[in-house]
């Protein structure tokens, strides 16, 4: 075979119904024109990333510093290190300094060298459910096994359900807050619970580390204050990009935050050093690390996406679908009409050309997720079709 057992594996059995969805509208879009297919399937932003990033990016180029493109530390430009400790060290109220900081190829690159360092054969990691298809494959990738665990109807923590699924092997709990696919954020309540196991959890003997996803920290609504995870627990890895916060999804630019309350860190800044050189990142792409530095305090415009968050909302209420109301992100999780999301996204695709991609895919059948980070015309044309579907399955 051309291709290794695993891999094989992974394209017969996996769900990969965003890119799958993705593709078929591809094909969509072909037979019934692009003006006339409203494509939620992907988180691929449509906003273009602020004025003051472009402007900067230009006058970095047009005036390079002397070795601006050459090799540096695996962990990044100290000075870019720096700026980001300062950034956090106001935002979390610790003394985040450069060496707590290590830069990295998007958070996709920040949580593979994370748990590459992190696990050894057989460790578990936790997963609240719904999730990020890729956790899965993160975690495996270096040995690890992931444990999925539901959350709460309203996608909260079920703190319950996660002291069960604790075991010896138990190494980490992966969060995403706000969340991909539901636009869920985790309660001050929800959080400190959490914490209040894993303290108990320490006092038997057993230290579990909490890693936080943070791609979407700062699209968040409604004056939503998120909880200080920094302040209310040690053993903390918070994984950033500026993907979705600044627009640079094709650019890969991130970091991993390491708690300055965690004892002898040094250690795990050099263990990511060879995870990053291991896995053949090397370093974080260098001229977006100098743009990033600059700009921790910036963001896309959140009331756009908050705009379009209200509009697809109130949308979705009128045409009788179940959903709970996304406080962070660009993501709405409804619940299917029927049973068998798959084939109600199927009829979705065929008889309205709307794309979404089935709840299965994030660990939860019977929703599906909608990616409103598109242009406003395009929620407003897809208006018909919503409510056309309401009536077809009866939901008010």
């Amino acid at each position: 075979m051309i291709i290794s057992n695993k891999i094989q594996k992974l394209i017969s059995n996996q769900e990969g119904w965003t890119r799958r969805m993705f593709e078929e509208g591809l094909r969509i879009k072909k037979e019934y024109g692009e003006e006339n297919v409203y494509d939620f399937s992907l988180g691929n932003p449509d906003t273009e990333p602020p004025d003051e990033v472009q402007k900067t990016l230009i006058e970095t180029l047009s005036n390079p510093i002397k070795g601006m493109h050459r090799y540096m530390s695996n962990n990044g430009y100290e000075d870019v290190r720096e700026e980001i400790a300062i950034y956090l060290g106001e935002q979390y109220g610790l003394p985040f300094t450069a060496n707590h900081i290590f830069m990295t190829v998007g958070c996709a690159g920040g949580l593979n060298i994370l748990l590459k360092s992190m696990l050894s054969t057989g460790d578990e990691v936790i997963v609240p459910s719904p999730f990020f298809w890729e956790f899965k494959n993160y975690i495996e990738n270096h040995g690890g096994k992931t444990r999925f665990v539901q959350t709460k109807k309203d996608f909260q923590l079920d703190i319950g359900k996660i002291e069960k699924a604790i075991t010896k092997k138990t190494k980490a709990i992966l969060l995403n807050s706000p969340n991909n696919p539901t636009g869920a954020v985790y309660t001050e309540e929800s959080v400190r619970g959490l914490v209040e196991l894993l303290n108990k959890k320490r006092a038997q003997g057993q230290d579990i580390y909490i890693i936080c996803d943070d791609a979407y920290r700062k699209i968040v609504y409604d004056g939503f204050q998120l909880p200080n995870l920094f302040a209310l627990y040690d053993l903390v890895y918070a994984v950033t990009s500026h993907s979705k916060d600044l627009a640079l999804p094709g650019e890969r630019i991130g970091y991993v935050a390491i708690s300055p309350r965690i004892e002898g860190y040094q250690l795990m800044v050099s263990a990511l050093m060879i995870s990053m050189r291991t896995l053949g990142f090397v370093n974080a792409p260098g001229l977006f690390q100098r743009i990033a530095g600059k700009f921790q305090r910036t963001s896309v415009n959140i009331a756009e996406y908050q705009k379009k968050r209200d509009f697809l909302y109130n949308t979705l209420m009128e045409a009788g679908f179940e959903c709970v109301k996304p406080v962070g992100a660009f993501y709405m999780f409804p619940k299917s009409p029927i049973a068998d999301e798959v084939e109600f996204v199927r009829v979705l695709q065929q008889e309205e050309q709307i794309m979404v991609v089935p709840g299965r895919g994030f660990g939860r059948k019977g929703y599906f997720r909608i990616a409103y980070c598109v242009p406003m015309e395009t929620l407003q044309k897809s208006v018909g079709g919503f409510m056309r579907t309401g009536k077809r399955y009866n939901l008010r």
